[in-house]
């Protein structure tokens, strides 16, 4: 092939290149322009206010297309595939309890995001925010509101694999004091004060005493179901192979994602629930992979997302292993139940 002819396959290939890149752009912005488009046959949905204190509530997340996507929403959490009422609040994450709420959020730079948690009141009033050091994953409030934890991403964006970093962080909404990353804990392992520059930690749940609370600790290669004490700073390991545990309103068991040897190394979990008094674990009866951390409707029925159309559906499932699992509620993720 002679000179000339490859300067003109060169041309030729980077013209395609180009073609295929603008078309890609011209896509993402037709789709991007689409979902501020309401769907047919979606969610009835109207802007409206919302408190964090209306009993039998479901607060969540919407995702269906249209005016008020990525917006914190409501329905009766007897109804929740019923219509909507829209705050005008975008939450990446959110999560409330006892008139408290805690939204993940990301601000759209020119060049790139960044990301932060915002402490809201009852009306929905932010009280407090705090930097985000990465991609949120994961937000709770304690029972009685007095704390709000959130995680995010700092290296990676999966917990399927192995080569990511989290920080987890826990705020007195009370005080504003922030405990950026329970790195700084003691761990005891095994009974032993342990060590380690790979410890990351995510998923917290908080015990309703305004002092314990549950996460997930991992290292070297293992995850660990972690109690921890927020007066002595310390965690203590209890059991292996949890995830993104959730605490029950009773405050007896655990609700959790196990890796499940056999499973793809993408979709690798399975939802259990853990007796904190005897240790023995009840697979639930959701024969999917569930990569979330679900959240308990009552002492009965845990509530997970799943993907679907529009990002995320909601499903439920009993927490004794019986039954089966079914979908509650289409585009909508990062739900809580008002007490």
């Amino acid at each position: 092939m002679t000179l000339r002819n490859r300067v003109l396959v060169l041309v030729a290939a980077v013209a395609a290149l180009a073609v295929v890149a603008v078309a890609s752009v011209l896509h993402a912005s037709a789709r991007a322009e689409r979902r501020n488009e309401t769907q047919p046959g979606g969610p009835k949905i109207t802007a409206g206010r919302i408190t964090l204190t209306a009993p039998g509530t479901m607060v969540f997340r919407n995702m269906a297309w249209g005016p008020h996507r990525d917006e914190l929403t409501t329905v009766p959490a007897a109804t929740p595939a019923g219509p909507r009422t829209a705050s005008g609040l975008k939450c990446l994450r959110f999560y409330a309890s006892s008139g408290t709420g805690v939204c993940l959020q990301a601000v759209h730079g020119t060049v790139t995001d960044t990301y932060r948690a915002l402490i809201l009141d009852a009306h929905l009033k932010e009280t407090a925010r705090y930097d985000v050091p990465g991609i949120p994953s994961r937000a709770r409030v304690s029972p009685t509101g007095h704390f709000a934890a959130w995680t995010a991403f700092v290296g990676g964006d999966s917990y399927a694999g192995t080569n990511f970093s989290t920080r987890a962080a826990i705020v007195d909404t009370r005080t504003g004091k922030l405990i950026p990353t329970l790195e700084s804990f003691r761990i005891l392992k095994d009974s032993h004060a342990y060590r380690s520059a790979d410890v990351n930690f995510w998923g917290v749940t908080f015990a309703a005493d305004d002092r314990t609370f549950y996460a997930t600790l991992a290292t070297k290669g293992s995850t660990y179901l972690v109690r921890g004490d927020l007066r002595t700073r310390t965690v203590t390991t209890l059991h292996t192979n949890v995830e993104c545990p959730s605490l029950s309103p009773d405050g007896t068991r655990i609700a959790y994602k196990k890796r499940v040897k056999g499973l793809p190394k993408d979709a690798p979990w399975h939802l259990y629930v853990l007796d904190l008094r005897t240790m023995r674990e009840t697979s639930l009866a959701e024969p999917r992979s569930v990569d979330d951390q679900a959240v308990w409707r009552d002492d009965h029925t845990i509530v997970y997302a799943m993907p679907g159309d529009y990002g995320a559906d909601l499903y439920s499932v009993p927490a004794d292993g019986t039954g089966g699992a079914r979908r509650i509620s289409g585009a909508a993720v990062s739900p809580a139940f008002l007490k």
